[in-house]
């Protein structure tokens, strides 16, 4: 995603729904503009009353899954789907691809309130490319307690059978059997337990660098439904 952002020519983001206040469009475009000071952040909510004047460089507009005509390099969608049925999820998915700046991509997401349960699906102009679960490692107990806010696609899927509920089974698992090492806290904890993970065949990406969060992040293909 960094690297789509450093090619862009004028890089354009959408937060698309951002719900009642603006907060978190606000803190993604003061983060996103580390990478590129010159990007463009644009809120977009489809109830007009939620519209509210432009701050701090983000522009604020009426919009929903048409982008309101934007071509963003980035979109972030989090907590809309959850408000849809499942059914809805591949025609939104495709009317909000078709609307993406070539090598554009989309962040569809959900979190608590708080941001200390996460999940989203990264995808681009050819579907779904890998799901991501973070953690706050001091106010969750195991790995599975994020199934609560997984992604509407996702949410209905973790049952036995299904690729998420197998993936979630085994990262509680691997966290049970990590337990002697509590004592160097959860984030140690985790990485031990996401290389049990991959041992036992789960495509989990490496960690590059030191994270507040724990995290899991895993090709598409290796949790989409059956």
């Amino acid at each position: 995603m960094t690297r789509r952002l450093l090619d862009a020519p004028e890089p354009l983001v959408v937060d698309l729904g951002y719900g009642a206040s603006p907060v978190t469009t606000l803190e993604m475009a003061g983060r996103l503009r580390t990478i590129r000071p010159d990007l463009r952040v644009v809120g977009l909510e489809i109830d007009p009353e939620r519209v509210v004047p432009g701050r701090d460089g983000v522009t604020f507009a009426r919009g929903g899954f048409e982008l309101a005509g934007l071509r963003p390099n980035l979109v972030r969608a989090f907590n809309v789907l959850r408000q849809y049925p499942e059914s809805a999820v591949p025609q939104a998915w495709s009317t909000i691809l078709a609307g993406l700046a070539p090598n554009g991509l989309l962040l569809d997401g959900t979190c608590d309130e708080l941001g200390r349960r996460c999940a989203w699906i990264l995808l681009d102009r050819t579907g779904p490319l890998s799901l991501t679960l973070a953690w706050d490692p001091f106010t969750v107990d195991q790995p599975s307690d994020i199934a609560e806010r997984l992604p509407k696609a996702l949410i209905h899927r973790n049952i036995p059978g299904e690729p998420i509920h197998a993936l979630l089974t085994a990262a509680d698992r691997a966290w049970s059997h990590t337990a002697p090492l509590a004592p160097y806290g959860p984030r140690a904890r985790w990485r031990h337990a996401a290389n049990l993970l991959r041992e036992q065949g789960f495509p989990l990406r490496p960690q590059r660098r030191r994270l507040r969060d724990n995290q899991l992040t895993i090709p598409w293909s290796a949790v989409a439904p059956r």
